[in-house]
């Protein structure tokens, strides 16, 4: 076989390669979405429960609360779940999600630091 061939063939190999594995990437990343919910979080450790529950919820790729604001952001795969599955998730852990109230169990089991209003924030 000639030495050239081989060369250009394996060019063309890898190029496809190449251009395949870019276009994998992109597909992937348009999958994602970002939704920003208002919740009922008050301090730091309303932090820490919502960003290391919610991230087991399936389709829930990463969240991050701006405790100031309330302000939940969540990047997740539509494909796997909805922002109403996600505001689900926010309520049963005991939190107000926007428009859904939280769960009144699960928000009662709430440190009284992570309950609205509360005075002990830690």
């Amino acid at each position: 076989m000639n030495p050239l061939k081989n060369q250009t063939m394996l060019k063309r190999i890898f190029l496809f390669v190449l251009l395949s594995f870019s276009l994998g990437v992109l597909a992937q990343n348009k999958k994602n979405e970002v939704i920003k919910i208002k919740t009922s979080a008050e301090c730091e450790q309303c932090k820490k429960r919502l960003e290391s529950n919610l991230i087991y919820t399936k389709g829930v790729k990463f969240c991050k609360l701006d405790v100031p604001s309330k302000v939940l952001t969540v990047t997740y795969n539509p494909e796997k779940t909805s922002p109403a599955n996600i505001r689900l998730a926010i309520s049963q852990l005991g939190y107000d999600a926007d428009e859904l109230k939280a769960d009144a169990l699960e928000y009662e089991k709430l440190p009284e630091c992570c309950k609205k209003g509360g005075t002990d924030h830690k």
